[in-house]
């Protein structure tokens, strides 16, 4: 699952609506909490998921402020500590860490160039990560956490682009199939993507599900793709 609604993204659609450069924020990335909204949300899903038939048996969070936070509330419900890796961090940025994607377009259009070429799969942002690059670190939490947790059902909160990736690695998807899917649907705050194991494979149940919040009237907000991008 996608984390809360954080005052990051709050920021981010400010600064796009105003059309300026940079995000207003006076904070680390790594330390962006969630807005009361996204409080709300985390709530929601740990409600939610507490009724579920076969609940969560474990949970592991990046450490990032934004979903740590959200971590906490859904796994509240369900009796269970949270750890947390940071392979499951938001993806770097580099040296764009707080600019719009028209800020960077008006300050990097030798970047922007760049992204156009290679493509938003491959394109790594001066001093950041490609999509690419958190395909390794996916890959790396599923070769360790799938022995320590086989057999268990396991919650992982993290961020917009990571949940993308691990449907690349888990599905088997080639990059072409990946960016048809972010085109046509982007992770929503608090969304539920869903695998199972099956015959040595991954099937896909369900993908950005966000029942949980019309259940409570909490608000479905901030469907952003991964930004910032030239």
């Amino acid at each position: 699952m996608r984390h809360g609604e954080s005052v990051g993204n709050l920021a981010d659609a400010r600064a796009q609506e105003l059309g300026v450069d940079r995000l207003d924020l006076d904070v680390r990335d790594p330390d962006v909490p969630l807005s009361p909204t996204g409080e709300q949300q985390a709530d929601a899903l740990g409600r939610w998921l507490a009724g579920q038939p076969g609940p969560p048996t474990a949970v592991l969070s990046s450490p990032f402020t934004r979903a740590a936070d959200t971590a906490h509330r859904a796994a509240a419900g369900l009796g269970l500590s949270v750890r947390f890796d940071e392979r499951l961090r938001e993806r770097d940025f580099g040296a764009f860490d707080g600019m719009t994607a028209g800020g960077i377009r008006d300050r990097y259009p030798e970047e922007a160039q760049r992204r156009q070429l290679l493509g938003k799969f491959w394109y790594r942002p001066p001093g950041g990560e490609s999509w690419a690059d958190v395909a390794l670190r996916v890959r790396s939490v599923l070769a360790t956490e799938a022995l320590r947790h086989d057999g268990e059902r396991l919650l992982v909160v993290s961020h917009q682009a990571v949940v993308m990736v691990f449907r690349y690695v888990l599905e088997e998807l080639t990059e072409s199939q990946l960016l048809e899917v972010d085109r046509h649907e982007q992770v929503a705050n608090t969304s539920v993507t869903r695998h199972r194991a099956d015959d040595g494979g991954w099937s896909l149940q369900s993908f950005n599900s966000v029942e949980h919040l019309a259940d409570v009237r909490a608000p479905e907000v901030t469907e952003e793709a991964d930004v910032p991008h030239p």
